[in-house]
């Protein structure tokens, strides 16, 4: 059973992030990054200016986004934002960042988006620790959703357009992937692959955008374990929280073309698994 929670509506929801007893996520095209503390019902949000396509916590305090202009840090207490890079200044004007998360260390990996769709013109980042930006996998189109698995040693990516789900050993020490291949083929899934996130098992849930659903798959065997239903169309990421990490939160968006009611809300689920606390960004 799904339910929506929290009244916010997102005009594009994504990036769900769980950290000390919160929600966070963004509004990519309303340009906020929002909370939803699900114990008191509070919600709070941050208007930052520009697309927004990821947030994450900051072990210093505060958080990290990325979007138009690239990498900054966001200070919840003012709003303030301070620009830290970005690795495409001028040169690509039709990207911009899209889905990102931080590796067991604390780095954060976040990749971009062609908006104009052209292929392979999008590129998968990593930002140290130390505010620097390296370029790990290029060629893809719409970087999406990405996780680890249990003990760091492997990495899950999607570039939404291949409609396939591809798994790199990960190097933790490093922070460097490699024996690309390709774990999970989608194609014959309605809707396309979006956000995911990784249970206590090392199973991956997918968001699929215009799927109105969330997958739960084995990666060893690509077979679906659980599917939930949901009641729009525009499915986009989602996140385990939850005092228990039980919770699967899913953000959602707004097609403009389709009237649906309860879209670009917060859902939540409870499917009976759980997941991985979120890595805060160590810089």
């Amino acid at each position: 059973m799904v339910e929506a929670v929290g009244n916010n509506i997102s005009k594009w929801g994504e990036g769900p992030v769980w950290h000390a007893g919160v929600l966070y996520y963004v509004d990519i095209e309303g340009h906020r990054v929002c909370s939803f503390n699900p114990s008191t019902g509070e919600e709070k949000s941050w208007n930052v200016g520009e697309r927004v396509g990821l947030v994450v916590p900051r072990e210093k305090g505060g958080f990290v986004f990325a979007g138009d202009n690239g990498f900054s840090f966001l200070d919840p207490e003012t709003g303030g934002t301070t620009f830290i890079a970005d690795p495409e200044p001028d040169k690509k004007p039709d990207n911009r960042f899209n889905d990102g998360k931080c590796d067991p260390n604390g780095r954060l990996w976040a990749g971009t988006i062609s908006t104009v769709k052209k292929t392979g013109d999008a590129t998968l980042y990593c930002l140290d620790s130390e505010g620097t930006v390296t370029t790990k996998f290029s060629g893809v189109t719409n970087s999406n959703g990405l996780c680890w698995t249990r003990d760091g040693t492997g990495m899950y990516y999607i570039d939404t357009p291949t409609k396939k789900i591809r798994r790199f050993d990960f190097d933790a020490a490093k922070g460097e992937i490699s024996n690309e291949t390709i774990a999970i083929d989608t194609e014959a899934c309605e809707g396309s692959p979006d956000g995911m996130t990784i249970d206590e098992n090392d199973n991956l849930w997918v968001a699929f955008c215009r799927g109105s659903v969330v997958r739960c798959f084995d990666p060893k065997t690509a077979a679906v374990l659980d599917t939930i239903e949901l009641p729009v169309t525009g499915v986009t990421s989602c996140a385990f929280g939850g005092d228990d990490l039980g919770t699967l939160y899913i953000t959602t968006g707004i097609f403009p073309n389709l009237e649906e009611e309860g879209a670009g809300l917060i859902y939540a689920a409870r499917p009976g698994v759980k997941g991985m606390p979120s890595v805060p960004y160590a810089g």
